[in-house]
């Protein structure tokens, strides 16, 4: 199920006259985890990333289970606040893109990477569950987008959450559409 998901996720996104310009220099992931997920394998994923040419994403292999571990962690965490959000995907940061997920009544927060502990920057894996718990306790509820402004070598980035992959590319693309025609 989780694979049929988002392989109909990637058709919106991909079908997409709009989507291209919120995808970030790292690349964009999107992820679905199982219901009872519990491990990075247990979350299917996109191997390569969604990438773009010529003004379209694109992706090169069909999604499978353990294909990011980043998203897969940051679903994972998120998931242990609320259940419902198996689905993530990254998006690039620019501050009129949060401005639009808070007009569409999105709960929106972030984090600070500036601000990350040394023992968390030191720990491989450490800086998503950090960050999940900063946002979520910034708000006191479970966001539907967590983002950050980037720190030494990082990108800023934006993690829109959705119970799947499906809402969550709708959901990207609304946001792409609706700020590509600000910067017209």
């Amino acid at each position: 199920m989780e694979i049929e998901n988002l392989k109909e996720a990637l058709e919106i996104i991909s079908s997409s006259e709009d989507f291209a310009t919120l995808v970030p220099e790292v690349r964009t992931n999107l992820v679905m985890a199982k219901i009872d997920a519990k491990t990075e394998e247990d979350v299917a994923g996109i191997p390569g990333r969604i990438t773009t040419a010529n003004g379209k994403a694109f992706t090169c292999r069909d999604p499978e289970f353990g294909a990011s571990s980043h998203m897969a962690r940051m679903v994972l965490n998120v998931r242990k606040f609320d259940k419902n959000k198996r689905s993530a995907i990254d998006l690039k940061y620019h501050p009129k893109i949060i401005d639009i997920c808070i007009k569409l009544g999105l709960k929106v927060s972030s984090y600070d990477r500036n601000t990350e502990p040394e023992d968390v920057k030191n720990k491989e894996g450490g800086t998503i569950p950090w960050g999940v718990n900063e946002a979520v306790n910034k708000i006191g509820e479970v966001p539907d987008v967590i983002y950050h402004l980037g720190a030494w070598g990082k990108e800023p980035i934006v993690c829109l959450l959705a119970p799947d992959a499906v809402e969550a590319a709708r959901t990207s693309v609304c946001i792409a559409k609706l700020f590509n025609a600000l910067e017209d």
